[in-house]
């Protein structure tokens, strides 16, 4: 890649200005230049990999440990860009000793980028529901983790600069040109690695243990292996036992990844976990269902049904929508079946088809005794059908007309990955596919605590053509936050909810329908009122390029 440099006559002075042989003269390698040369740029592609996958693993665990993914993405990477400046800066006063100080950043980056998912959940875990001071703790953490592994990845580019000119002089664009290239080549086998072997194959916690023991290895190998030369003795003595005892550390650390998991599990969810697993969509536990304790279904760590106040929150999504003809109806999302055990109740449904993302969560709703038991057995109906697909590229493809009533049982949409499901245009498929007389109802996240999301939704169904009647329910029970923020102290004490149609839909019950344990036609209108009373004027409606529900 780079051309040879015709070498000087002897006893003129080196390159780098210093007397022949001196302490710049080109490093003792036990390899040609040429081979030298390619393992640190080999070297570089490695760490480039590494420095990534710790930078997505704190992004992905943060997004699902403490909520919105675009907000704890833009702090994480925004801090370790600009920590990598500083590193960059830092790492200047090292490269009199490139070999040493190079060794010894990859040591400490394995350990810090390796072990900083476990550090976070465990700081999550164990005092996540501290409030007071601590109540942005784990962040805290996140910006802290963040900005030392963004400081040490910035230290690297400057002192493998130095190594490759310690091998051959050449001129700074090459040599850039070269650095760079390995660099991004590595950062994109990283950034492919990390969603498509790891997360998936070893989970968060293994991989970036492992990741951090491929780091250690590689950037010990290429220091003590290639500039030994360099080094003096009690150089190589630190930096080899500096490298033995991170990997000792990370290998503990995975022998016990397990038996952590389990315990910081159950410091979140309590002592009740039955369940828990990754489904590919999502991570699912269930708690409680037998011997009398409280039944819980989490997603992704946030609970979205509690057996204590689920039937309240159903019979509100369900029935006031079933108004009207209702032989045909659409459920997207619900896949733990216990919206359709209300649709089910009704007299007259002839077809219910259920578009759910989790296939996991739709089989765990069939075949989990305590899931089962509570929705009836309802994805087992001969008139049910579960699709697995995404809600909005299914309606794309939907027939026009096709059903009398569509429920919208979706997460929060404050929640970033929601965000396209609460927007005008996924608001406008579901007009197209509603028959004529039909109507849509739409679960609008809380009102009391977060009124501006509320209404952004109520102003999303009307931009999409739609008339509304907004209404919440209350009595949800305390305990654990539903919604982006998982914070314990703001967990919201009511739900709210959106009926739409083409016309003024009447917020009633149907006469001829079930009589709900929960609601009366007085509740209702009470609940309407209640809501009606925090209404926020005047806002855009959310759409696929300008969301705005914020938390």
């Amino acid at each position: 890649m780079i051309e040879a440099h015709a070498p000087a006559p002897p006893g003129a002075p080196t390159p780098w200005g210093g007397p022949p042989g001196g302490p710049e003269a080109p490093a003792r390698l036990p390899v040609r230049p040429g081979t030298a040369r390619f393992l640190v740029l080999a070297g570089v592609f490695v760490c480039a990999a590494c420095g990534l996958v710790y930078e997505l693993e704190l992004v992905a665990l943060a997004s699902s440990l403490m909520g919105d993914s675009v907000t704890e993405a833009s702090v994480v990477l925004s801090v370790m860009v600009f920590a990598m400046g500083i590193g960059s800066l830092a790492a200047k006063r090292l490269c009199g000793h490139a070999a040493a100080g190079f060794g010894a950043v990859e040591a400490v980056l394995a350990l810090i980028g390796g072990c900083s998912p476990m550090v976070l959940y465990a700081v999550f875990a164990w005092t996540g529901d501290w409030g007071g001071l601590w109540a942005g703790g784990p962040r805290v953490v996140l910006v802290a983790f963040s900005l030392a592994c963004g400081v040490l990845i910035g230290a690297e580019v400057p002192l493998l600069m130095e190594l490759i000119q310690r091998i051959r002089r050449q001129d700074a664009g090459g040599a850039v040109a070269d650095l760079f290239a390995a660099d991004y080549v590595g950062a994109l086998v990283g950034g492919l690695a990390f969603p498509f072997l790891l997360l998936p194959l070893l989970g968060q916690l293994t991989g970036a243990l492992l990741t951090g023991t491929v780091n250690v290895v590689v950037g010990g190998a290429l220091v003590l292996g290639l500039f030994h030369r360099d080094l003096s003795r009690r150089d190589r003595r630190l930096l080899t036992a500096a490298g033995a005892a991170v990997l000792a550390v990370l290998a503990t650390a995975a022998v016990l990844a397990d038996d952590f998991e389990r315990a910081a599990r159950h410091a979140v969810y309590g002592e009740d976990v039955r369940v828990a697993l990754r489904t590919g969509v999502h991570e699912v536990v269930l708690t409680g269902g037998a011997d009398g304790r409280s039944f819980g279904l989490f997603l992704d760590g946030r609970l979205r049904v509690s057996g204590r106040d689920e039937q309240r929150y159903h019979e509100a999504l369900i029935h006031p929508a079933m108004t009207g003809p209702h032989a045909r109806v659409l459920v997207l999302g619900g896949g733990d079946g216990l919206a359709t055990r209300e649709v089910l109740r009704h007299p007259g449904v002839g077809r219910v088809d259920v578009v759910e993302l989790d296939a996991g969560l739709a089989r765990l709703a069939r075949r989990d005794p305590a899931l089962s038991a509570r929705n009836g057995h309802a994805l087992d109906d001969r008139r049910v059908r579960v699709l697995t697909a995404d809600a909005f590229g299914w309606l794309r493809g939907a027939p026009p007309a096709g059903y009398d009533v569509v429920v919208s049982d979706l997460p929060d949409p404050g929640i970033t990955a929601s965000t396209k499901l609460y927007s005008q245009e996924f608001y406008g498929l579901a007009r197209r596919v509603l028959a004529p007389g039909g109507r849509l109802v739409v679960h609008a996240g809380p009102v009391s605590t977060r009124p501006r999301a509320f209404w952004t939704v109520e102003a999303t169904l009307r931009a999409a053509g739609l008339r509304t009647a907004p209404y919440r329910t209350g009595g949800r029970h305390a305990g654990f936050p539903a919604g982006p923020d998982r914070t314990a102290s703001r967990a919201p004490r009511d739900w709210g909810f959106v009926l739409a149609a083409r016309t003024d839909p009447a917020l009633r019950l149907a006469p001829g329908g079930p009589r709900p344990r929960t609601l009366t036609d007085a509740s209702l209108a009470a609940d309407a009122r209640a809501a009606s009373r925090t209404r926020v004027p005047d806002l855009p409606p959310s759409t696929l390029v300008h969301p705005r529900y914020t938390h």
